[in-house]
C-alpha cells in the first residue's frame, strides 16, 4: 500500500484546475493523494499537455469512438479500475455522468462549480455561461463550490464554498478569471486532500489525518462501489468534516 489515494482527474479543455492540483501536489499540499491518471473526453485538450509535462499517465476517451455515453462510461470505469483509482475529480469536465456511473462511486467524485450553489447551477450552467448569468442577475457576490457528484447535475452534497466579489465593469471573462484565482484553485486542492486523507484512513493506510482533515475533525466515507440510499445522511465523522451546507472559507 502506497499510503496515498490514487486520484483520477477528468478534463475537457485547458486544464487550469488540473494545474492547480498538480501545483498543490508538487508543493507538498496533497500529501494524502497522488494524481495517477488524467482522462480527457476531447482530443487535443491542452490539459493533456499539462499532464504530460508533469509525468502523469493520460488518455483520451471519445464518445463517438466508443458508441456513445454508455460505451464511454464503460471504458472510463475500466481505466479507473486498471489504475487503482480511489477518487475522481472533475476539473473542467463538461460532460454529465449518468446516475448509474455516479452510483458506483458514492462520495468518491468531486466537482468544482464556479458559483455559490444553489445559485447559477444545474444543467446548462457551465463555463462562461455561469458568470454571464451572475452578471445578468446583478448579484454582488459569486464564488465557487466544491461538492460531491451524484445523479443530479450540481446536486451533490456541498463540501466547501468561497465567496468572490463582483466588481463594477466585470465581464464574464474577467469574473471567470477572478473566481478561478480566488476560489477554485484554492478550494479544489483543499477538498482533494481532505477526502484523500479520509480514504486512506478508511483503508488503514494513513498513520494520521492530514492537516486539512485535522482542522475539520476528520472524515468518514462509504466504501467505494456501495451506493447510498437517496436521502441517506453521511456518517457522523463526515458530518463533522462537511456539515450540511458545506464550509465557507
Amino acid at each position: 500500500m502506497s499510503g496515498k489515494a490514487n486520484i483520477a482527474v477528468l478534463v475537457s479543455g485547458g486544464g487550469t484546475n488540473l494545474q492547480a492540483l498538480i501545483d498543490a501536489e508538487q508543493a507538498g499540499k496533497l500529501p494524502s493523494g497522488k494524481i495517477a491518471l488524467v482522462v480527457s473526453d476531447h482530443a487535443g485538450a491542452y490539459a493533456l499537455e499539462r499532464a504530460k509535462g508533469a509525468g502523469i499517465p493520460h488518455i483520451t476517451l471519445l464518445r463517438r469512438e466508443l458508441g456513445g455515453q454508455s460505451g464511454f462510461e464503460a471504458a472510463l470505469q475500466n481505466e479507473l479500475e486498471a489504475h487503482g483509482i480511489d477518487l475522481v475529480i472533475l476539473a473542467g469536465f463538461l460532460s454529465i455522468l449518468s446516475g448509474d456511473f455516479t452510483a458506483r462511486w458514492p462520495e468518491r467524485i468531486l466537482n468544482v462549480h464556479p458559483s455559490l450553489i444553489p445559485s447559477f447551477c444545474g444543467k446548462g450552467y457551465y463555463g462562461l455561461r455561469v458568470h454571464a448569468a451572475a452578471l445578468a442577475r446583478g448579484v454582488k457576490v459569486t464564488g465557487a463550490t466544491v461538492h460531491f457528484v451524484n445523479e443530479i447535475p450540481d446536486g451533490g452534497r456541498i463540501l466547501l464554498q468561497k465567496a468572490v466579489e463582483i466588481m463594477p465593469g466585470d465581464t464574464p471573462e474577467t469574473l471567470q478569471k477572478r473566481v478561478m484565482e480566488q476560489a477554485e484553485w484554492l478550494l479544489l486542492p483543499q477538498a482533494a486532500e481532505t477526502v484523500s486523507g479520509a480514504i486512506m484512513q478508511e483503508k488503514g493506510g494513513g498513520p494520521h489525518p492530514s492537516a486539512a482533515s485535522r482542522e475539520t475533525g476528520g472524515c468518514h466515507l462509504p466504501p467505494k462501489g456501495k451506493a447510498k440510499r437517496k436521502g441517506d445522511f453521511p456518517h457522523p465523522a463526515l458530518r463533522a468534516t462537511f456539515p450540511r451546507g458545506g464550509r465557507q472559507i
